[in-house]
């Protein structure tokens, strides 16, 4: 995406282009070598013919009269001559042979040990992200249960002494208003760490509540764009890290949105993909701006993009971005609606 870290972003485990089509357990697949003894039956058949005609014609006799005239060259001793190239040929063709086994078999074992590690480092990238999220959530409950009700004593209390009867004095009367002026900066502050730390409904209501709430606070800030969600399917299907990604991704957009694109309208859409009319296996999230654009192969210093293709990679998925200056910017996420890894 656009350029410009937000609160929403994580630290990166690892940075990884678009991942390589899957077939089997390594991403790669050399080409299949033939078996080698069907090549030398075809050799052995091919030498078999040769003798026969050989036999049948007198080859031998026939070569000998012909360089009879020409015996001071020792021309009748190039059959022999030719007999140990061709030997010698063999052997050279069978040590090469057998180093290509051996490079091939490195060369699959170098292979199979890279998709391993990369399996690894996936599972190690979501398992923390899941951490991250988790203590997000516990700070956030503990902001609420802890923080929150020692606010509420303290406000109650200067309500209290605020109410009092006049002759307390004037100044313990100010003094009351004063706290409780400060305990709803605290509440407001609080509120809108606790919304930063963990979207708002997200684990009572569900992403596409989550997602509206989202989605109206970003339209009261940004009053000259229109902004179009639009949900289809049932995204209770989607894992709870599923959901959390599927957040990020639409707050980073909007944020890059508000900080660069200049646009007058976005559209979001959230949509199952299905396959050969089998239940549906992903949830595709498309994001799009009528915005200035952007260079994608441009160096930046931002890392929102970096963050959004970690997130989703790190759920097995993909991310694919489109733009050009002056043409908008799309971005297409397709997650899995089951995890990548069991927790």
């Amino acid at each position: 995406m656009r350029s410009g870290p937000t609160a929403a972003e994580i630290p990166q485990l690892h940075s990884s282009p678009t991942p390589l089509p899957q077939r089997g357990p390594l991403s790669v697949r050399l080409r299949k070598v033939p078996v080698p003894w069907r090549d030398a039956a075809v050799v052995v058949v091919v030498t078999a013919a040769a003798a026969t005609l050989s036999a049948w014609f007198d080859v031998s006799e026939t070569l000998r009269a012909w360089t009879a005239p020409w015996e001071s060259l020792q021309l009748d001793e190039l059959p022999g001559v030719l007999l140990v190239l061709a030997l010698g040929l063999a052997w050279f063709a069978a040590r090469r042979y057998r180093d290509a086994g051996r490079e091939l078999r490195r060369r699959r074992a170098a292979e199979e040990s890279a998709a391993t590690a990369l399996a690894a480092n996936r599972r190690l990238a979501q398992q923390y992200v899941k951490l991250q999220e988790s203590e997000r959530k516990t700070l956030a409950q503990e902001l609420h249960d802890e923080l929150g009700q020692y606010l509420n004593v303290i406000k109650l209390d200067a309500v209290r002494m605020r109410d009092a009867k006049a002759d307390r004095g004037e100044g313990l009367r100010s003094g009351a208003e004063a706290i409780i002026e400060n305990c709803d900066h605290i509440h407001h502050a609080l509120a809108a760490l606790i919304r930063r730390l963990r979207p708002v409904g997200l684990d009572e209501l569900g992403l596409e509540a989550a997602l509206e709430h989202c989605a109206a606070g970003w339209r009261a800030r940004l009053p000259a764009t229109q902004l179009h969600l639009a949900v289809t399917g049932d995204l209770s299907q989607l894992s709870e890290a599923g959901s959390l990604t599927v957040y990020r991704l639409v707050q980073e957009a909007l944020t890059n949105v508000a900080k660069h694109a200049t646009a007058r309208n976005v559209h979001i859409e959230l949509a199952h993909r299905s396959s050969a009319g089998r239940a549906p296996q992903s949830l595709q999230v498309t994001i799009t701006d009528d915005g200035v654009g952007v260079e994608l192969d441009a160096p930046t210093s931002g890392l929102g993009l970096i963050g959004m293709r970690e997130r989703v990679t790190a759920l097995d998925g993909t991310l694919e971005v489109a733009s050009s200056p002056g043409a908008g910017f799309r971005l297409r996420a397709s997650l899995p609606l089951a995890p990548a890894f069991p927790a």
